[in-house]
């Protein structure tokens, strides 16, 4: 069976990913990561990596690094993660 997409790039079945990589949004200056607060409205950081909000495509967190810089948040940066899947 050939696959031409990946479960994880697609919007209808997003907690279907098959890679076991993730990634999270680094503030440079402080080496802490962005996660999403607990009222779902703002961001706060956070220094464990894994606590961080985790983005399934590299594209998505780029894009998210980019309106953060561009907001004058930053400067923001993509970290990759390898995580256990099981």
């Amino acid at each position: 069976m050939l696959h031409f997409w990946s479960p994880g790039l697609d919007p209808s079945h997003p907690t279907a990913c098959t890679q076991p990589e993730r990634y999270a949004l680094q503030v440079i200056a402080r080496g802490t990561f962005l996660a999403v607060g607990p009222d779902g409205e703002r961001l706060i950081e956070v220094s464990i990596p894994t606590d961080a909000h985790l983005f399934h495509a590299h594209e998505a967190a780029v894009r998210a690094a980019m309106e953060l810089n561009a907001e004058g948040r930053g400067p923001i940066d993509v970290v990759k993660l390898e995580l256990e899947i099981s």
